[in-house]
């Protein structure tokens, strides 16, 4: 009876703390020393500049985050910020159509999710995208900032006024600078040696022994 006992107990805290349970347990070797690493590149000034850039293109209604890794995760944990965020960016057709506040683990995966496929169809290359367990779970948060940043530099290279904040906190993405040649100069680039390829200016055969023949030496 006993061991029935222990073994509804553990049914229930199973079933019953989802939350509980899909929070990262603590760290033990290897994984310990691995996850110092990817903590170490977390950059707390990248940070500063990030939560500015967010409330100024969102507004004050986002709220702030507290100082820090764990403020800056938690800030975002939930995808609502992060949807608001990529929602500002677009002005007509919104790529997150319904933005809710949820306690519920799937559901603010969910948004996490919604907002990364908006990122990558605005431009974040797939390699520049975290993963959602890096932020849900805190496993990468350097990874997040990295996305972040990506975003804020396509954002201030586009020129269709969405932009908000200072200019200088990011980067201008190389834009693509596309020339158009007629027929004619097309025709005319084919007909020119590159200087690399070499020239035959000046060249002639004076000189040369026939195929075949021993070269004389006069002394």
């Amino acid at each position: 009876m006993l061991w029935k006992a222990d073994k509804a107990s553990i049914l229930t805290r199973t079933f019953t703390s989802p939350g509980v349970m899909a929070n990262k347990g603590p760290s033990y070797g290897l994984s310990r020393e691995v996850q110092s690493k990817i903590d170490k590149k977390y950059d707390p000034d990248l940070e500063e500049r990030l939560v500015e850039w967010i409330v100024a293109q969102c507004g004050p209604s986002v709220g702030r985050p507290q100082p820090g890794k764990q403020g800056f995760q938690t800030w975002l944990k939930d995808g609502c910020v992060l949807c608001e965020l990529i929602n500002t960016l677009h002005r007509d057709a919104k790529p997150v159509k319904k933005i809710q506040n949820s306690t519920m683990a799937f559901k603010q995966m969910e948004q996490i999710s919604q907002f990364l496929t908006a990122a990558e169809k605005y431009g974040v290359t797939k390699s520049d995208v975290f993963q959602t367990v890096d932020l849900w779970e805190g496993k990468d948060l350097a990874a997040v900032q990295m996305t972040l940043m990506a975003l804020g530099s396509l954002a201030v290279t586009k020129t269709d006024g969405c932009y908000r904040g200072d200019p200088k906190w990011f980067h201008r993405k190389a834009q693509e600078n596309k020339r158009d040649f007629t027929e004619d100069q097309l025709k005319e680039g084919q007909s020119i040696i590159g200087l690399q390829m070499g020239t035959n200016k000046g060249a002639s055969q004076a000189g040369m022994t026939g195929y075949g023949r021993p070269r004389q030496i006069i002394n």
